[in-house]
């Protein structure tokens, strides 16, 4: 590509179209409101939630879904459902958005930060088995970006060890794992619904498990401690209301219908553009494992190397892609251990130097951004080439 002056100093940027929107609807959205609103129940108890948990469950594998108000609530329900409490310590990662650890501090136990892989972003399960103490009740991966976490490595540690596995899958709605779809496969999988996520109704959550037992537990929480065979007013359990409405549930029936057609056009825009990357020193994308058949991708990432591009900071240049018209984002800028609510004595914290690099290296872009056409892909490329080609310029 012939050099040429950079946007963010007055030049003439790689792309000016927009990116696709999110999120995207159509008439089913319409119509199933529409239906929300004729039937008149509205809440919790509407035939859509019913609808969209058999839905959800079934496309991830799972024998139960019980759905929540948001992500953050899953997982202090799933929790709270496993007996974990004062006292007790649960293993979470440094790098993810607070959620993950601040579910654990809520109920009451003490988040325990191991570690992540440098090439991956998810949990470094020798860093897992190096944090377990006779405290630890339970571990929680975050699929992050979508790639799911080493789960023939991490399902067997915790076996051993009696710690109960819940998947944060709030990135990973569709991803698989030898086959299978995640959520399921370690105790109980937590996902969100949150504006942002590849499957969206502004707001909502869902916990899968194929424990029964469990199942009628998390329900129960979620539903103001009601047995699901007992009277209306009888609360055998101490809970709370999280029920979704019946709104959230049509749209988000409507986006699980196009959820994996938007997910191989994710996955194949995502092969487009690492093959562009190895080709450039200096931006790394997130290693793929291949046992990750299916990856939903929320977050492209790509790991900077400030040193192959003439020392550019990378402020400088996530600032002049986004001036060339590619919205590039740094994502979290210290580890979760450095949050006033998660330091020590709030938690226990083990060495995390890859998290820490990692806060220093991203560069992100959108699970939108991959729902473009292919050759789209090349616009991004075209303007990492145009940063790198004009670095000196930036400096």
């Amino acid at each position: 590509m012939p050099s040429s002056t950079l946007a963010l100093q007055g030049g003439t940027p790689v792309r000016n179209k927009a990116w696709p929107r999110w999120p995207q609807w159509d008439e089913s959205e319409r119509s199933g409101l529409l239906a929300v609103l004729e039937r008149g129940e509205w809440g919790g108890y509407d035939k859509a939630v019913r609808d969209f948990e058999a839905a959800f469950a079934a496309r991830h594998a799972a024998a139960h879904c019980v759905t929540t108000v948001n992500g953050t609530t899953t997982l202090e329900t799933a929790l709270r459902a496993l007996g974990i409490g004062p006292g007790d310590e649960v293993i979470v990662p440094p790098y993810t958005f607070v959620a993950t650890a601040s579910a654990v501090r809520i109920v009451g136990a003490t988040p325990v930060f191991a570690d992540v892989e440098l090439e991956t972003w998810n949990l470094s399960i020798p860093a897992v088995e190096a944090a377990i103490s006779e405290r630890t009740k339970a571990v929680i991966p975050v699929h992050f970006g979508g790639l799911p976490a080493d789960l023939d490595a991490l399902l067997p540690l915790a076996a051993r060890h009696g710690l109960a596995v819940i998947e944060d899958a709030a990135h990973a709605h569709g991803s698989s794992w030898n086959g299978k779809p995640v959520g399921a496969l370690g105790t109980v999988g937590s996902f969100s619904f949150q504006a942002s996520k590849n499957l969206t109704a502004g707001e909502g959550g869902a916990l899968l498990t194929n424990d029964p037992v469990l199942a009628e537990k998390l329900w129960s929480i979620a539903n103001c401690g009601r047995s699901s065979d007992g009277m209306w007013y009888e609360h055998p359990n101490l809970g709370t209301n999280l029920r979704l409405s019946g709104w959230q549930a049509a749209i988000l029936s409507a986006g699980l219908a196009r959820l994996d057609e938007q997910l191989q056009r994710r996955m194949a825009n995502a092969r487009r553009l690492r093959s562009f990357l190895e080709e450039i020193d200096g931006l790394t994308p997130q290693h793929w494992d291949p046992r990750a058949d299916a990856h939903a991708h929320h977050i492209f990432l790509m790991r900077y190397d400030a040193e192959r591009f003439a020392g550019l900071s990378r402020e400088k240049l996530i600032a002049a892609l986004r001036a060339e018209g590619i919205p590039a984002t740094a994502v979290y800028p210290y580890p979760l251990y450095q949050q006033p609510p998660l330091v020590e004595p709030y938690s226990r914290v083990t060495p995390s130097p890859n998290a820490e690099r990692l806060c220093e290296q991203t560069v992100a872009l959108g699970q939108n951004l991959l729902l473009a056409e292919p050759e789209e892909m090349d616009d991004v490329a075209n303007a990492i080439l145009k940063v790198r080609e004009n670095v000196e310029a930036l400096k």
